[in-house]
């Protein structure tokens, strides 16, 4: 049987001045899930400080089954008990296995579009951003006398282009050719 790899998506509002409280939190959930079979990468957006206040955590397993088993296990359940008091909203996951959580929105509750569709959307969006990004960030790097140094370009480009993928091309984009994009 073939490995697919599922991913989790989790977004906890947190009350304001509880940040620190939620940290530590997160310092003591981390390990646990880290501890499951499966358990294959785990990273966290943090929130802009005095602007936002939701967190989002990015949970991938090797298989939907060894993710669910996390998701639904009687660890996560206590630590989630234990934090409910952070939380300004319940907590809101979204689980896929690929790259879906770019084309389903919170408040639509439609399924993802065809696998490849959502192939082409992604690279019609990627291309100009691998292609011009570059082509700015390369010299403006150079300009502030940072050294040339390729993997130091190639971790700043791609930061800044998975940056603009999740949280400025792809919901506009997706918005824009929703007709032909759900259909």
């Amino acid at each position: 049987m073939k490995k697919q790899g599922a991913s989790v998506v989790i977004s906890h509002h947190i009350l304001e001045g509880k940040h620190e409280a939620y940290e530590a939190w997160l310092s003591e959930i981390a390990p646990i899930c880290k501890s499951y079979p499966g358990h294959i990468d785990w990273q966290i957006i943090r929130p802009i400080p005095n602007l936002t206040f939701i967190y989002t955590v990015i949970i991938r397993f090797d298989t939907i089954e060894n993710l669910k088993n996390w998701m639904e296990s009687q660890d996560r359940k206590r630590l989630i008990e234990k934090a409910k008091p952070l939380f300004a909203k319940d907590d809101h996951y979204y689980i896929n296995s690929g790259l879906d959580f770019l084309f389903v929105s919170e408040t639509e509750k439609s399924n993802p579009p065809a696998r490849w569709k959502q192939y082409l959307v992604t690279w019609s969006a990627i291309f100009p951003l691998a292609f011009g990004i570059p082509l700015i960030i390369l010299p403006l790097l150079r300009m502030i006398s940072v050294p040339k140094f390729p993997v130091l370009d190639t971790l700043v480009i791609t930061g800044l282009i998975v940056w603009l993928m999740v949280y400025v091309v792809m919901p506009n984009y997706t918005k824009l050719i929703k007709n032909w994009l759900y259909k």
